[in-house]
């Protein structure tokens, strides 16, 4: 409604301003009547242009919001296909790495073993 505000706004801004020139010229009245014929006349074929633009982005609208419709959804679609692929390509490669890991831990606690054995060694 915003728009529709917005051009009430312009169209009630350039009807009081063409009246304001019309009626404060130095013409004489069928001079007046006749600009204001062919002002008025004006007005209304700029008002109807923007009628239809109105109409033509509404339609732009409204089948940008069907595309919308059915292309989010297959596009969300792809994604968690893409997702799944991801994951079950890298699954074993996490199975590797978690196995090292997990050499890597009982190495560790071997040493920790050790050491404390060493240093017992040293002391005595």
């Amino acid at each position: 409604m915003k728009i529709a505000q917005l051009f009430l706004g312009i169209a009630t801004g350039a009807i009081a301003g063409a009246s304001a020139v019309l009626l404060s010229t130095p013409k004489s009245g069928s001079e007046v009547r006749t600009s204001l014929k062919s002002t008025s006349t004006d007005f209304r074929d700029k008002l109807s242009d923007i009628k239809i633009q109105l109409q033509e982005l509404k339609n732009s609208i409204r089948n940008l919001t069907k595309e919308s419709k059915e292309v989010i959804p297959s596009t969300i679609e792809e994604i968690k296909e893409s997702v799944e692929q991801w994951k079950s390509e890298t699954a074993p490669l996490q199975a590797k790495l978690q196995a090292e890991i997990t050499a890597i831990q009982s190495a560790i606690e071997e040493m920790e073993k050790t050491l404390p054995k060493k240093k017992e060694e040293t002391v005595n």
